[in-house]
């Protein structure tokens, strides 16, 4: 039986559905588990989740930057996607917390610093929702990089260089006192832009040869395993960046895997994953601090704790996302008002 080529097309196919899985890929992660239990290396590779949403969004922005390669079009159409969902969240979380605990924001300053920007994270790698203020600056610098390579292409090179700036910051002591508290940042910085380089040949559907489907395989369970086991044994022995730098290969090697499984599951499998593709954006933001905090302290084991969060979770991503479209297309309207009249 002759292997089929690898159609790199196929990232852009399935791409919801690769959102889909990695968002529960996540989830897993941040439900509970004992050290000891055997799936809490599996579990912790969960964490892999974020690199495979970093990679997929350095795709999708290449076909967005292609199609209209305007700044200020790009800044618009990723701030509307991330900013208003983004606020809702942020003043839900942080706004009462100042007005009890003051856990997080000391000051009407802070407050508004960390509901905008979550200024905290950047300052002392405080994690409530660090994902999103990231991928907020990666989008602020991802259409110099894509201008860059168009006008230069060896520049295609430089996260290589983003990888020797992760090795710095763990181990060149100025650096590392300096910036080293943002570390979960650096490491995931070298495959979003991997992701942007891999946009090209995902838009102009690329095939790698039948040969090369072994080598991926290899590569695959070299990556999850070592990781798997890394986790699973040596945990807290070993600094998280190296773990980190080892996702860059397992990562692209899941998404060629996973386009794999997506083109011979069913349909009704593959519209589930996407449905929670389309939600990563809200799941995330609501899925720890509102519902798995909640969830957690009732005992449910680890498989009925994800059940349950993914339940509640997904319901509520939905209507978030369904209320802020409602909001904004609200306003569109009042606008096209205005300019009529």
């Amino acid at each position: 039986m002759k292997i089929p080529n690898i159609e790199l097309g196929n990232i852009s196919r399935y791409r919801a559905e690769q959102m889909g899985a990695a968002m529960l890929f996540v989830i897993l992660f941040h439900v509970a588990l004992d050290r000891g239990d055997p799936f809490y290396g599996l579990r912790r590779c969960g964490n892999v989740g974020v690199d495979i949403f970093l990679f997929l969004s350095g795709v999708g922005l290449w076909f967005a930057w292609t199609k209209t390669p305007c700044i200020s079009h790009f800044y618009r159409r990723r701030l509307l996607r991330i900013l208003p969902t983004w606020l809702v969240c942020s003043t839900a979380f942080y706004l009462p917390d100042y007005l009890g605990a003051r856990r997080y924001s000391q000051s009407i300053v802070d407050l508004i610093d960390d509901i905008t920007i979550n200024w905290d994270f950047w300052l002392h790698d405080e994690l409530t929702f660090w994902y999103v203020p990231a991928i907020m600056l990666l989008y602020l610098l991802a259409p110099w990089y894509m201008m860059l390579v168009q006008r230069h292409p060896i520049y295609r090179w430089l996260p290589l260089l983003m990888v020797v700036w992760c090795v710095m910051v763990q181990w060149v002591l100025p650096i590392h006192h300096a910036v080293g508290h943002l570390e979960i940042f650096w490491s995931r910085v070298p495959i979003f832009f991997i992701g942007i380089n891999f946009g090209v040949l995902v838009k102009e559907k690329r095939t790698i040869g039948s040969d090369a489907v072994w080598l991926l395989l290899i590569t695959f369970a070299m990556t999850f395993g070592t990781c798997l086991y890394l986790e699973q044994v040596r945990h807290g022995n070993f600094p998280l960046f190296v773990e980190r730098m080892l996702y860059i290969p397992f990562t692209v090697c899941s998404v060629l895997v996973m386009n794999r499984i997506f083109r011979r599951t069913p349909e009704w499998l593959n519209r589930a994953f996407r449905l929670v593709g389309a939600l990563s954006l809200e799941a995330y933001l609501i899925h720890i601090h509102f519902v798995l905090v909640y969830v957690q302290p009732c005992g449910l084991g680890y498989w009925g704790t994800f059940a349950v969060t993914v339940a509640i979770t997904l319901p509520l991503a939905w209507l978030l996302q369904r209320s802020i479209g409602l909001i904004e297309r609200f306003f569109q309207v009042r606008n096209c008002k205005k300019q009529t009249i």
